[in-house]
């Protein structure tokens, strides 16, 4: 059944993370009108998950008869280090194999049609700031903790995004110099500590060296033990699982520690899959960050769960794509 879409002008908004793809037509009011998603697939590398996107685009623009020429814009909110200002993929951990795409351009050609490119959570940073729970707040950080862990800045009512599309990526912080290899090249980062790759591995690693869990009954292979079965666990009181928990939430809280005492933000948002875990992540998290940042900046800084949870993304590529086409 065909929706009355046409008359709202929207956004054809997409939000590329390391395990799934998001698609959205999304008003200026920030309504989502028809969405769809489907696994990123990220492994099989650029070229089949940008033909997958292509083909979902093109199945909710025709499912909803919707003509390219009735869209405002495309915007795509992706994981990795940006260049905005051309359109460019230059790296992203999370998605093997993507150096120096051109997704703005290749997009742009293929469908005729304005096209934006920003950082995933840069995106989700502008979507709570205008309709979630940044909403009001002149200065706020967004991260999100999920298959990875990145972050977006808001200053002054504005994203800032650095000299070169940068800025924000607090998953790559160094949390310990002699810590885990990270994919970025590095050590230690905060992503290879605390994102749930992370939550995952530890868990694995545990039953592994032999501690007992609920985690490894009526299980073919621990190896595929997942970041929400760890949540899952944890919330039944399984010892193990929340003692994964407790160990992410630390490193986390040493990260927005970090934070704190960097940016002085009024509200840190807290998103991605793992922040499900609710006040299981959140509240260790915050004894951290009140135990380490400087007392002043410590008490100003709320730090609370998103408010648009997965549809933050969508929602703040829709913004930015309105921002940029005036």
């Amino acid at each position: 059944m065909a929706l009355k879409i046409e008359q709202q002008n929207p956004v054809l908004a997409l939000d590329i993370g390391g395990t799934v793809i998001r698609l959205a037509l999304v008003s200026m009011e920030g309504k989502i009108l028809a969405r769809k998603r489907l696994p990123t697939m990220a492994g099989e590398g650029p070229a089949p998950v940008i033909n997958r996107m292509f083909s979902a685009m093109k199945g909710l623009l025709q499912s909803h008869k919707l003509d390219l020429s009735q869209l405002h814009s495309i915007s795509i909110a992706t994981a990795g280090v940006i260049d905005t200002d051309n359109g460019i993929i230059t790296s992203s951990p999370n998605l093997p194999g993507w150096i120096d795409i051109p997704l703005r351009d290749t997009v742009e050609t293929a469908y005729k049609t304005s096209t934006f490119l920003l950082n995933d959570a840069n995106a989700a940073a502008l979507g709570e700031h205008r309709f979630g729970a940044g909403k009001g707040s002149a200065n706020l950080f967004y991260i999100t903790v999920s298959t990875g862990i990145g972050g977006g800045v808001i200053i002054d009512n504005k994203l800032y995004s650095g000299t070169s599309g940068g800025a924000g990526e607090i998953g790559h912080m160094t949390i310990d110099v002699n810590g885990p290899a990270c994919k970025c090249g590095s050590n230690g980062c905060l992503e290879t500590l605390a994102s749930g790759t992370a939550v995952a591995r530890e868990a694995i690693t545990r039953i592994r060296n032999g501690e007992k869990s609920s985690l490894a009954e009526n299980r073919d292979s621990i190896e595929n033990i997942t970041a929400k079965d760890v949540g899952q666990a944890a919330r039944e009181g399984d010892p193990l699982a929340l003692a994964v928990i407790s160990r992410a939430a630390f490193y986390l809280g040493v990260g927005l520690a970090n934070l704190v005492n960097l940016l002085n933000p009024e509200i840190i948002i807290v998103g991605g899959g793992l922040s499900k875990l609710g006040n299981l992540l959140l509240e260790p998290a915050r004894e951290v960050v009140q135990e380490r940042a400087f007392r002043l900046p410590a008490q100003a800084a709320r730090i609370v769960l998103s408010r648009l949870g997965d549809d933050a993304g969508i929602l703040g590529a829709a913004v930015f794509a309105h921002q940029a086409k005036k």
